[in-house]
């Protein structure tokens, strides 16, 4: 099938409605990505092209259309215990909290749920060899609402657990067979330790924290150098001072005005 023309005026059209939506932010460089994410949809719907599209994403009644387009465009891999380094630091971090009242942690921009299940993994055994006491709690939340759908039944394919030992997977992990072979899917004692929400992290939020521990790991890249400090301050408004604030490595360190110390490469502190 003949790839759909894209024209300069589309591409920007599209990258302006993301941008005031959700914050997303698409330099000259996303244009073939956008193309790629978005024409097979084009197609499936029948329509002539992208112009078509964008009417229908300028709809305010498709809102479910203009979610999914989201969806497609913010779709990134993961897979559990990514950076293993953060989770070595986060259990050592959380080992010095020990059998205190609650500990609590937000993955941010938890995509499909490897992030927050793997933390729940590591807190799991960690209460079980009573390092941490019973009472913890896990928030994950995401702006992608097929993305969350998909983290609430916990079923991966295995080689999303690539990096799972042996025990964890005999203790939390149930295999597919038959039809379900390849597949994995976390028990209920595991899920059952994460709640999950839709959130907008480039809006003003209310009500949540304060969190021992936030991630907000590899969701920056979409954003431009204003709305991530913007972003990044928002949401550590919702961190405890001391508390543990992790990025992707690859990010470095984002500008923000709130005060946070390197602990080690894509792990921060906030100030006391």
């Amino acid at each position: 099938m003949a790839a759909l023309p894209f024209s300069d005026r589309e591409f920007k059209k599209i990258s302006d409605l993301m941008y005031e939506a959700v914050g997303l932010s698409y330099n000259d460089s996303k244009k073939s990505l956008i193309h790629s994410r978005l024409s097979s949809r084009i197609q499936k719907l029948g329509l002539e092209g992208f112009a078509d599209y964008i009417a229908i994403l300028e709809d305010e009644s498709e809102a479910v259309e203009f979610q999914l387009a989201v969806d497609l465009l913010t779709t990134n891999e993961t897979y559990f215990f990514r950076e293993p380094k953060h989770y070595d630091l986060l259990q050592n971090e959380l080992g010095k909290l020990g059998n205190r009242a609650h500990i609590s942690v937000w993955s941010a921009a938890a995509s499909f749920g490897d992030e927050a299940f793997s933390t729940a993994m590591l807190m799991s055994d960690m209460q079980m060899m009573g390092r941490i006491g019973p009472d913890w709690s896990i928030l994950a939340t995401d702006i992608s609402h097929r993305a969350l759908l998909s983290a609430k039944e916990a079923v991966y394919p295995a080689d999303r657990l690539r990096a799972v030992s042996p025990e964890r997977l005999r203790r939390y992990c149930l295999r597919g067979e038959g039809e379900a072979e390849g597949q994995v899917q976390l028990q209920d004692k595991l899920r059952a330790r994460v709640q999950f929400g839709q959130l907008n992290l480039c809006k003003p939020f209310d009500g949540l924290g304060p969190f021992d521990v936030i991630f907000l790991r590899n969701v920056l890249i979409y954003f431009d150098p204003p709305t991530k400090t913007e972003v990044v301050d928002r949401v550590l408004t919702a961190l405890k001072p001391g508390g543990l604030f992790f990025l992707g490595t690859a990010e470095g360190r984002v500008p923000c005005n709130t005060p946070i110390s390197t602990v080690i490469p894509g792990a921060f502190r906030k100030a006391s």
